[in-house]
């Protein structure tokens, strides 16, 4: 099971091979969940979709009340609707709005809903899509390859970084140490981006993982 948080620049580049990589990766065993960056994308992700698969469903918070808001934040993600269409075969497509059950829709950072999401289905990776490609390191000006969570969150601190990338640091790495096996922050324009990290030994990207390989 992977979650795939989608951004907008991803979803403006013509010829994307975003969504026939989805398909790909159904066809060989993998159970995506994608998290669009807004309601309306995430219903113009179903469309485009579904014009050659019938394979995705949107959902919304309201939805099984999946998404609780508490306050202005995300509760606990509840997890049966998303089982459920998994096991039969769809591709849900999240909107990142939480259900409020006294008031209207909060609206939640995709990135939160993306790794609460990933951590509540005990996600074995997740995807974050940013247009950067990755953490930059400050020195040598090439992209960090991989970061554990705290290296994650301390630099989800650094003030200097683009607000949106320490939104998607900090989500990965929140991601991981609550037990997805790892997160990717890449550039969802590569073609065939999602193919290469979920099915090769090559990543495009800094991947956060807990273990920690010494050399």
């Amino acid at each position: 099971m992977i979650v795939v948080r989608i951004d907008e620049s991803t979803l403006a580049t013509d010829g994307t091979t975003l969504f026939a990589d989805l398909a790909f990766l159904v066809e060989r065993g993998q159970r995506p969940i994608v998290v669009a960056p807004s309601a309306e994308a995430a219903r113009s992700i179903v469309k485009t979709i579904n014009r050659t698969s019938d394979a995705a469903v949107g959902v919304s918070g309201a939805d099984a009340g999946m998404l609780p808001a508490a306050g202005e934040a995300l509760g606990a993600v509840q997890t049966r609707l998303l089982h459920t269409l998994l096991a039969a075969g769809y591709i849900p497509v999240v909107e990142p709005l939480a259900f409020g059950v006294f008031g209207g829709d909060v609206e939640i950072a995709a990135d939160e809903v993306a790794s609460a999401v990933a951590r509540s289905m005990a996600a074995q990776r997740a995807l974050f899509f940013h247009e950067n490609g990755g953490v930059i390191d400050a020195q040598t000006r090439e992209t960090i390859a991989e970061l554990t969570p705290a290296e994650a969150l301390a630099l989800a601190d650094d003030a200097t970084l683009p607000d949106n990338l320490r939104t998607a640091i900090r989500a990965a790495a929140l991601g991981v140490r609550g037990g997805v096996g790892a997160a990717d922050i890449l550039d969802g324009r590569i073609a065939h981006a999602s193919i290469v990290e979920m099915l090769t030994m090559h990543h495009v990207g800094t991947r956060v993982r807990g273990t920690v390989f010494m050399t």
